[in-house]
């Protein structure tokens, strides 16, 4: 792991920028993340503590929690009107439910302060709106990517695919999984017992089928959620699992059984985001990959209405809670500096102008180059849309997973929700 350097340089600037004079007295900072692997919790905590030498007399306080009991916890303390000084979000909608209802503080004249200095330090500022809404803004961004097939190389060229480029459309890559599934190996493994995983899977599906105005028609209510290129996606999913594409187990498995199947050879492609290099180690006893991890654009669709360039990906970043100190805010812009995202070593932190960061990162150019060659980026439904909604996307793409619904049926489930989340 690189290691985070001359901080205390950097938080002078920062203190300054942010207008902050800090107290003697011990200040803490309540700090929730969900970053579970050991290497990526020792990151933030040398992060933290190299924030608080900076500052004496302040506290970081971090609290690990796991993917999901995050999401149930972060519910739980904000309807006790008691938030993190600095929690976890994807932005969009259920950040902005919290800033509705009052529970995030406004950062816009800390992000706005020396012309503008932290604001523009962002490549995109279509992800930054995403962590604020109208003229207010709650939080920033650490990182944002697009969700990619992820292949393994040797394996792709054992089957007799060009390990380079072992598909462009649809129909390319099903001949992949038929191969894969002929010598043995799970051609896809999902973590659908956790839900999100799976969701992947639609919302790029209904990307490529549908395109950006399918997906604007369902949320501006132009259209709905039962609409073609949506059915069909859920239909593209129940043809994956009766033609036996995921491995044997996924409903009971979860994204770290998926990623150690991966990292293990055991399958040929894992559909996730970039936040997958380096996972091996911390979820099965198995070497890192290495550059037998190859990364592929998500499929053509022929006929789809979806441009083959748009991108569906998300990004971490932090909010700051309502009643969160100054030193909070001054902790998350040192969060956003470049200084210490070039010191992350498992996301390319693709919302900066980071050249260093994409050089020193092999998957570096096509992230970047995938990025922006998108006329269209869709964020992960299940955080961007609100949050009943965002979990009957998920709840829908079970059942058809567990072939437990049509697809007509898990669109109308789907569409029932949106009529009240979206029109009431």
């Amino acid at each position: 792991m690189k290691r985070v350097l001359g901080f205390s340089i950097v938080m002078a600037l920062l203190m300054v920028s942010v207008g902050a004079v800090f107290a003697q007295d011990e200040v803490v900072i309540d700090w929730w993340h969900i970053q579970t692997e050991p290497e990526r919790q020792a990151y933030w905590e040398e992060v933290a503590v190299s924030f608080e030498e900076a500052n004496p007399g302040v506290n970081v306080e971090i609290t690990v929690l796991e993917n999901e009991a995050f999401k149930s916890q972060i519910v739980t303390v904000m309807q006790a009107g008691d938030p993190p000084d600095l929690f976890q979000t994807w932005g969009g909608g259920p950040l902005w439910a919290f800033a509705e209802a009052g529970l995030t503080r406004d950062i816009t004249e800390f992000m706005d302060a020396d012309d503008s200095a932290w604001r523009n330090s962002f490549a995109s500022q279509a992800v930054v709106d995403l962590f604020g809404l109208g003229e207010e803004q709650y939080g920033a961004p650490f990182n944002f990517g697009p969700v990619g097939m992820w292949y393994n190389a040797d394996i792709v060229e054992e089957l007799g695919f060009d390990r380079e480029n072992p598909y462009e459309t649809w129909d390319e890559f099903i001949e992949v999984v038929e191969a894969a599934q002929e010598a043995g190996y799970a051609p896809i493994a999902v973590g659908e017992s956790e839900k999100w995983p799976g969701h992947f899977w639609f919302a790029y599906l209904a990307l490529r089928l549908g395109g950006g105005e399918a997906y604007e028609a369902a949320f501006d209510r132009s259209g709905s959620f039962t609409d073609q290129p949506f059915v069909d996606a859920y239909q593209y999913i129940a043809d994956l699992v009766d033609m036996g594409a995921f491995q044997d187990g996924f409903l009971g498995m979860g994204y770290g059984d998926a990623g150690g199947m991966f990292e293990r050879g055991e399958a040929v492609f894992h559909l996730m985001g970039t936040w997958d290099v380096g996972f091996g180690p911390s979820v099965c006893d198995c070497e890192e990959l290495g550059e037998v991890r190859q990364w592929a654009k998500f499929p053509v669709i022929e006929g789809g209405a979806g441009n083959p360039t748009d991108v569906f990906g998300g990004g971490d970043g932090f909010a700051v809670g309502a009643n969160a100190p100054d030193e909070a805010v001054a902790f998350l812009q040192y969060i956003t500096s470049a200084e210490v995202q070039e010191s992350n070593t498992w996301v390319l932190p693709t919302h900066t102008n980071n050249v260093e960061a994409v050089a020193d990162n092999i998957y570096g150019e096509d992230w970047t180059s995938a990025m922006s060659e998108a006329g269209v980026i869709v964020s992960f439904l299940d955080q961007f849309y609100p949050p009943a909604l965002g979990e009957a996307v998920n709840d829908t793409v079970e059942t058809v997973f567990a072939g437990a619904a049509t697809p007509e049926e898990a669109a109308q489930a789907l569409e029932d929700i949106a009529v009240f989340e979206l029109e009431f």
